[in-house]
């Protein structure tokens, strides 16, 4: 298993390209099964995520093949509907396959999800939104039979705006018959991402990045080709590296608009920030100093997965941090690491408390989940000494090449057995 040796102490100074959006692609694949012929996707990262989700979609009969950053995938033959158990644990997201395979083929058959153990992530709203289009759905516990011999349109009404559900939704209406009203709908980039390329396949769609998408169904199928939107937690990650560490670091290819809670973050913590249309900058050689309350909150509020990176570059600055974590209620399990650094931190329930200390030093940590391993990751290179992080396969689920990265920005970090 491979780790990471991190030199920290030295502050970053450089410029990064940043990835094509995890979140954006792994949707966009589960749609490509809409397409019934070919489609090409850009910008698509090498992550273990999308490795997964490459192998269900062969599972599925799809031919799949990838050059560099660009898949080419057929999916003219469907050839079955289940998603094995083996697959299903690979990732969580594996679940948005439901909506797409259920309008493809009138059938579906998963077990429940894995991923990042980050507390209760119930797909209730996802089986509840299929069943208001007609699904009949049966539940056993370990795994969900699906059958629709035509989805229908309806009204649905999400009681939070959960992005899977919308995704699931969107995806399962493309195909319905009549028209299907999603309220209070995730707005995230991603979620107009897969809109863009649904309509691409001819799905009549509007309203993605508002709190109501309506699909009116349509035949769907053709070619298509579509470049995936850039990695916005990917670029929060870096800049944070950039605070951490006392440097300066530009991020390119980020519509700076998706990071803008963020950012607003990290000037409070000391940042200066400049941007244009496609990068963002983030300057940190000056003292940091505590933020105000930090709440995660769905988008455009500050996200759940921005958090353990910018706490990690919170450490250091002088005063109090507080954060207050409204997503997910397992989302401090990169805390002990931090604190293993030497960082001082406090958490009960969903606050965590952040007092700022002048020095981190290096330790041996391993990574629990994906953001809070590169959460670590960050903090260790803003540690004194060498620090070893284990388990980076959870960052290898949503980061491409993340140490090559780190290294053109001047980091000391190696990726040893």
């Amino acid at each position: 298993m491979n780790k990471l040796r991190i030199t920290g102490g030295r502050p970053l100074d450089g410029s990064v390209h940043v990835q094509g959006a995890k979140n954006s692609v792994l949707p966009i694949l589960a749609a490509s099964i809409l397409a019934k012929g070919e489609t090409v996707i850009h910008s698509c990262p090498q992550l273990s995520d999308v490795d997964a989700a490459v192998r269900i979609l062969q599972h599925f009969g799809c031919t799949v093949t990838r050059f560099g950053h660009t898949l080419y995938i057929d999916s003219r033959e469907i050839t079955c509907c289940d998603i094995p158990e083996n697959l299903m644990k690979e990732m969580r997201s594996s679940v948005i396959f439901l909506g797409a395979i259920l309008a493809r083929t009138g059938e579906a058959v998963l077990s429940r999800p894995g991923g990042c153990e980050l507390g209760p992530r119930p797909i209730d709203l996802h089986l509840s939104s299929l069943r208001a289009m007609g699904a009949q759905i049966t539940d056993n516990g370990n795994s969900i039979l699906c059958r629709a011999e035509r989805l229908h349109g309806c009204t649905i009404c999400l009681p939070t705006p959960s992005v899977g559900a919308t995704e699931n939704s969107m995806l399962a209406a493309a195909c319905a018959d009549g028209t299907v009203t999603i309220v209070n709908a995730a707005r995230e980039p991603e979620i107009w991402d897969l809109q863009e390329y649904l309509k691409k396949l001819g799905a009549r769609i509007c309203g993605a990045g508002t709190k109501e998408i309506t699909v009116e169904g349509a035949r769907l199928g053709g070619f298509a080709e579509h470049t995936v939107i850039p990695d916005r937690i990917a670029a929060v990650t870096y800049l944070s590296a950039a605070a951490a560490t006392g440097g300066r670091v530009e991020v390119t290819g980020i519509n700076p608009w998706y990071i803008s809670t963020v950012a607003d973050t990290l000037c409070q913590l000391g940042c200066a920030f400049s941007s244009g249309s496609d990068f963002v900058c983030a300057d940190a050689r000056g003292a940091l100093h505590a933020a105000e309350l930090i709440e995660t909150r769905p988008y455009p509020g500050f996200p759940t997965d921005a958090q353990p990176p910018v706490m990690a570059a919170s450490l250091k600055a002088a005063g109090t941090t507080v954060f207050s974590e409204n997503i997910f209620t397992n989302r401090y399990r990169h805390v002990p690491g931090l604190v293993r650094l030497g960082a001082d931190i406090k958490v009960s329930g969903r606050i965590a408390v952040v007092n700022g200390v002048p020095e981190l030093h290096a330790a041996g940590l391993a990574a629990t989940d994906l953001r809070g391993g590169a959460a670590l990751a960050v903090a260790a290179l803003g540690a004194q000494g060498v620090s070893v992080l284990s388990d980076i396969q959870h960052i290898d689920r949503g980061y491409d090449d993340f140490d090559g990265c780190l290294r053109a920005l001047g980091a000391q970090i190696q990726r040893i057995d």
